[in-house]
């Protein structure tokens, strides 16, 4: 009879496994992956438009199954939470670059520096013409910073307000650069307030000497010239940025836009459409209707024609909380941004998504359920020898075709009607219990000699 009863026990066991275990049609959303490389760990960069389909901010909704429909071990990587980071500004010596005029390429100049790599003097390498020289740019002597350089900060003669737009570009010997892109800073006047930009951004790479050339302008005269520099553990994730979001104009110089669902953003992007656009704004969010809005950010936005281009800043950075909503208040006394809605685009980190495969491909991803616990791990606990140098030689998933997505009409039902699932889970217990009370009983029951 005890053995009845054991096996009685562990059939119980085994039917509540499996009706607890869960399946693809658990999710409203499915899209099929694809492997390559060296398993059996692969990791898959999450794209955005697939993760607005969870239903919870966190992704603890996400999933990923076999074949079989059987589900995987997995780990999901933020490493943008993980970065460690040493930073240091340094004041550093510039030395003038002249030319015959502002649209005059460069001309050859002599470069003499210490047997350390310290600049000392930048002079013409022909005779120059007096009188005729006009200042194009500037070399910045960074030899002393051996970390990769983060941001340039720039001040200048007080006469020159306005913008300054130059090209930048790095090198180790003085003879061979390599471009950085361009860089802007202004000094703006409006509405007896004052706007000054001087922060230009940089790739995070090393180099001993920076040039910057004026474009079509003289380079004005330098007051200050800092590099920030900095060491980190690990490198953040790139961003991802979303399709264009309609807003909502809640009255003159303010507007609001609902997010598809709570997000870590980091950054948004604001369409200019008027040209001569000059928008000082105030970045609030909440992650509920109900919430008061919580201020994020603020920054300057501008769209302004100068030399018959376009000079754009439109993006504004934001700490990187989960929000739902998000409001932006323009100061109109700069104009504001129009009687129309403006588009939105809002930028998040990329999540990786590591998993075991086990069992037979093809593999699928599965998201969009409200009420199921996180089930990942941490990647140490996936990946036994974890490092860093392990996580980039892993094999590769991608998606692999369209995502399929259930009926909103049936994924409602589900979500708000009874869990048929749990009371089928629970009827069968109470079924089992009873089932072993009854054997208990009848076993209590029989004399001592017939046992």
């Amino acid at each position: 009879m005890i053995g009845k009863l054991s096996v009685a026990l562990l059939g119980l066991c085994a039917v509540w496994s499996a009706w607890a275990q869960e399946r693809p049609a658990d999710f409203a959303s499915q899209v099929p992956l694809s492997i390559s490389g060296n398993g059996p760990w692969y990791r898959l960069e999450l794209p955005l438009d697939v993760q607005l389909n969870a239903r919870q901010a966190d992704l603890s909704d996400v999933r990923v199954f076999n074949a079989a429909g059987e589900p995987q071990a997995y780990a999901l990587s933020r490493q943008s939470s993980q970065r460690t980071e040493s930073r240091n500004v340094t004041d550093v010596k510039w030395f003038p670059l002249y030319a015959a005029d502002t649209q005059q390429a460069l001309p050859g100049v002599v470069m003499k520096t210490t047997r350390e790599g310290t600049l000392v003097e930048i002079k013409p390498g022909t005779a120059a013409k007096p009188g005729k020289q006009v200042l194009r740019g500037w070399v910045l002597d960074a030899s002393a910073i051996k970390a990769p350089l983060q941001q340039l900060s720039l001040d200048w003669s007080g006469e020159r307000d306005g913008f300054q737009r130059f090209s930048i570009e790095a090198s180790d010997d003085l003879q061979h650069w390599e471009a950085w892109g361009d860089g802007q800073v202004a000094r703006l006047s409006f509405a007896d307030e004052r706007v000054e930009q001087h922060d230009v951004s940089l790739p995070g790479q090393s180099a001993r000497y920076l040039r910057l050339v004026w474009q079509g302008q003289a380079a004005p005269p330098l007051t200050s010239a800092k590099l920030a520099s900095a060491t980190s553990s690990s490198l953040p994730m790139p961003l991802v940025w979303s399709q264009p979001l309609a807003g909502t104009r809640l009255k003159a110089g303010e507007y609001s836009w609902q997010l598809p669902t709570g997000l870590n953003v980091e950054r948004l992007r604001i369409e200019l459409k008027q040209p001569n656009t000059l928008a000082p704004v105030t970045v609030s969010g909440r992650s509920d209707a109900k919430q008061a809005w919580q201020p994020l950010s603020n920054g300057l936005l501008y769209r302004l024609t100068q030399n018959g281009r376009d000079v754009v800043q439109d993006e504004v950075q934001l700490p990187g909380q989960v929000v739902n909503q998000l409001r932006v208040q323009v100061d109109e006394r700069g104009g504001g941004l129009g009687r129309a809605s403006a588009a939105l685009r809002f930028a998040v980190r990329t999540t990786q998504l590591v998993f075991l495969a086990r069992g037979e491909p093809p593999f699928s991803l599965a998201l969009g359920n409200a009420s199921v616990k996180a089930a990942n791990l941490p990647l140490s606990t996936l990946i036994p020898d974890y490092s860093a140098e392990r996580l980039k030689a892993l094999g590769h998933a991608s998606i692999a075709g369209a995502m399929a997505v259930t009926s909103p009409t049936v994924v409602a039902a589900v979500e708000s009607g009874p869990n048929w699932k749990k009371l089928g889970l629970w009827a069968v217990l109470l079924l089992g219990v009873a089932a072993l009370g009854a054997m208990a009983y009848s076993l209590l029951r029989t004399p001592p000699a017939a046992r």
